[in-house]
């Protein structure tokens, strides 16, 4: 199973710009936008680490770090617009694992985050596969078999999108959204072709999926639970 991060900001575009850069890598994200919030979505999700901003609506990173550690040891990582010595150093003084200030590359996040739960856990991130296929967000392919196979930009686009529900409904309008821009009429059977092609890559079996489903009358859906290798 892929890591859990919960990335707690109040700035909704930044949330989403880091969401994105982790979802890509291979990891499943929840967020919050106040210390409240974040206390829920952490007892209700259990993340693997945090991603904690200092300034909060509601309070401050540095007491919300003493509330989720008496509730459970993860790692937490600092991501803040403070790049102060002192407030870094309150931070990791308090148990931070790390301390990213911003603005900051997506590498950088990536590769910090990677050792910090290298360091704790032991061992690396699994990679994110369905079944016996590998998917490399960072280099747009999947691998299977073996064999590596590229996947277009809009087939990268339409996983990403069912990855990032997996396990729910994602609809065809939401779908067609994802992908294009504009009126959506008339792109459900250019949808239903790429979703084909996708199978082709991804499944086994491509006439009888096993990962990727369709929902009739709804969409489509990208199963969740893990299936061995046959």
């Amino acid at each position: 199973m892929a890591w859990r991060i919960l990335i707690v900001d109040d700035e909704p575009a930044l949330q989403s710009m880091v969401g994105e850069i982790l979802t890509q890598a291979g990891y499943e994200t929840e967020s919050a936008l106040c210390c409240a919030q974040a206390v829920e979505r952490f007892r209700t999700a259990a993340p693997d680490a945090v991603l904690l901003d200092v300034m909060l609506p509601d309070g401050d990173g540095f007491s919300l770090l003493g509330t989720l550690r008496e509730l459970r040891d993860v790692p937490v990582l600092f991501l803040s617009a403070r790049d102060e010595d002192e407030a870094r150093l309150k931070g990791l003084g308090l148990g931070a694992d790390d301390y990213i200030t911003k603005p900051f590359l997506p590498q950088e996040l990536l590769l910090r985050l990677r050792a910090v739960l290298r360091r704790v856990y032991r061992e690396a991130p699994a990679v994110p596969r369905l079944g016996c296929t590998e998917i490399d967000w960072g280099k747009g392919t999947v691998r299977r078999e073996g064999q590596e196979t590229a996947l277009t930009a809009k087939e990268f686009a339409l996983l990403n999108k069912l990855w990032e529900a997996r396990g729910n409904i994602v609809t065809i309008d939401a779908l067609c959204a994802a992908l294009w821009d504009g009126p959506l009429v008339g792109y459900e059977n250019t949808l239903m072709v790429h979703i084909r092609r996708l199978r082709e890559k991804l499944e086994e079996d491509p006439s009888h999926p096993r990962f990727l489903l369709t929902v009739r009358g709804l969409g489509y859906r990208l199963k969740r639970e893990d299936i061995q290798c046959s």
